[in-house]
């Protein structure tokens, strides 16, 4: 049998053989390619430590800053909200009270309650970034990059510090695009539908929303994304967002759309004016000077390379936002959200030209300016310093220039000036409520000036057993005059000649000072009012403020 398989050949090898002893001394076929795998893996693992390092950095960061200051002004309206829920408000969405009820039952009132939330927001803008760079073909350097650029981006330091809707803005904005991303590297079309769904619970976050909306759209219409303008999944997608956001935008009809009257008497009395050029110059200090190059490379890359052609519509979502915020004279900060996007791509660009030029030493020289710039500017964003040495500090750098709102914020930026004064106020107007008699108390109401003071009365008020506050300003309005008969009033804040339009007998009880607070809640007045003109309730409709 062996002579003839070996006669005929047709079992020979022809390879030579091997003696039972001896080995290969090349490794098969299949090796390398395994060898590759293994280091493809040791490579994303190696990568998304170093990002989930940095996300877990900024998460550190804000919640071992939570407590430094105060509660902002902005919280105590959110928590009062939560404490009405309802399918809109005045002044906002509704999800931001939703997540403030959720926070204070389950984690309390104490300030790292009321901020986790955005801290988790912080970490999770590092990791969508960083994804978003793998997604564009960015390697390690480029998640690098822009994980550095995010983590001190002072905006985002800033809207991260407190609990606000500004703070989970970006993630709707960036998890629609994110869904977009996939679509286009393949992935199915009916992702559409969970972009819908992001962009409807965005929109109940914030309305702002609706323009990131309109221009993603355009930018579909105006470039070869149009395309998917042809699916149906993409409208059905659409359709999820208009039923998420029905519930609220049928609120704004039965109230007449207070949205919009808020937001026109906000342009006319209360937003600093800023031209064009100053609103686009102010971009820079808003991401930090140092790093608006990357904002710079992100368009170049999707308007200009070829490795983000296919991505072109997101560049034109960007533009589209913009002019809509020029034309509406919005706030500097409301371009915020999209920054991420361009982050992403400049970081891949400049990854792409180092590499093609072989300029290792540029990792370096843009790595370290950034850092070192991060920590210079994170002060002026956050609350890391002591108040004394916060005011020094701001005032050195003459941040008091950049404003959103018109008016002097005093000793420190508006943004850290409402972190202060609340906890005192309502320490006051607790002496002046316990100073009245029990029969005056039994029937007095506390009228706030504006939603900080009254959110801060119903905040920190029942630990002295105070009733709860009522303003005319924005919500409260809505929530009327309450129960009391307004036969006495303590008035906070509120203008002497309109109180004495109210009232017979008006009394100044004390003054309200607190140093470090916005000059408007700086020397507050409290007064008592007795014997109404006429009541209350009559009177409310005369009081109203949306602003």
């Amino acid at each position: 049998m062996g002579n003839w398989r070996e006669k005929t050949g047709l079992f020979a090898s022809s390879e030579p053989q091997l003696a039972p002893n001896e080995l290969p001394l090349e490794p098969s076929p299949l090796e390398p390619s395994i060898l590759e795998g293994i280091a493809d893996t040791t490579r994303l693992a190696s990568n998304a430590a170093l990002v989930g390092a940095f996300a877990t950095a900024a998460f550190a960061l804000h919640l071992l800053t939570a407590n430094r200051y105060g509660y902002f002004r902005d919280e105590l309206y959110y928590a009062a909200c939560g404490q009405h829920l309802a399918w809109g408000y005045v002044d906002h969405a509704p999800l931001i009270a939703v997540i403030c009820w959720f926070a204070r039952r389950l984690l309390g009132d104490s300030l790292y309650a009321l901020r986790l939330a955005p801290a988790l927001s912080a970490a999770a803008k590092v990791l969508l970034t960083a994804w978003m760079v793998r997604e564009f073909g960015g390697r390690r350097f480029a998640q690098l990059l822009a994980a550095v650029v995010v983590f001190f981006c002072p905006i985002y330091l800033t809207m991260d510090s407190f609990l606000s809707m500004n703070s989970f803005e970006p993630l709707f904005w960036m998890g629609c695009l994110a869904v977009a991303i996939r679509i286009v590297k393949g992935g199915s079309l009916r992702l559409w539908l969970l972009f819908g769904a992001i962009a409807g619970v965005g929109i109940l976050n914030k309305h702002s929303t609706l323009f990131f909306g309109l221009a993603f759209f355009l930018a579909l219409l105006f470039t070869s994304g149009r395309r998917y303008l042809r699916n149906f999944w993409i409208w059905f997608g659409a359709l999820i967002a208009f039923l998420i956001f029905l519930p609220n935008l049928w609120w704004e009809i039965a109230n007449q759309f207070p949205t919009i009257e808020v937001l026109r008497n906000a342009a006319r009395f209360k937003n600093a004016p800023v031209s064009w050029y100053g609103f686009l110059g102010e971009q820079a200090l808003l991401v930090h000077p140092l790093a608006f190059p990357v904002v710079l490379a992100g368009l170049w890359f999707f308007f200009v390379s070829q490795e983000g052609r296919a991505y072109r519509f997101l560049g034109w979502t960007y533009v589209f936002v913009l002019v809509q915020m020029l034309a509406l004279k919005g706030r500097i900060y409301y371009l915020a959200p999209i920054y991420p996007m361009l982050f992403a791509g400049g970081a891949v660009w400049i990854e792409s030209r180092i590499e093609e030029r072989g300029w290792e030493w540029a990792r370096q020289a843009i790595l370290i300016p950034l850092a070192v710039g991060g920590i210079v500017a994170a002060p002026l964003a956050l609350p890391i310093l002591p108040v004394g040495a916060a005011a020094a500090y701001c005032n050195f750098w003459d941040i008091h220039k950049v404003r959103v709102e018109n008016y002097d914020s005093g000793r420190l930026p508006q943004f850290f000036a409402d972190m202060f004064g609340w906890p005192n106020q309502v320490k006051f107007v607790a002496s002046v409520y316990r100073s009245l008699p029990a029969e005056d108390r039994a029937q007095c109401a506390i009228l706030a000036a504006n939603y900080g003071e009254a959110g801060a009365i119903d905040y920190f008020g029942p630990s002295y057993g105070l009733p709860r506050a009522i303003s005319p300003h924005n919500n409260y309005y809505l929530w009327g005059p309450g129960d009391p008969s307004g036969n006495v009033v303590i008035a906070v804040g509120m203008d002497l000649g309109k109180l004495q339009l109210l009232f017979a007998d008006v009394q100044k009880a004390t003054t309200i000072l607190d140093p470090y607070a916005v000059p408007d809640e700086d020397n507050l007045p409290v007064y008592i009012c007795r014997n109404p003109r006429v009541p209350l309730s009559d009177a409310w409709p005369s009081l109203k403020f949306f602003g």
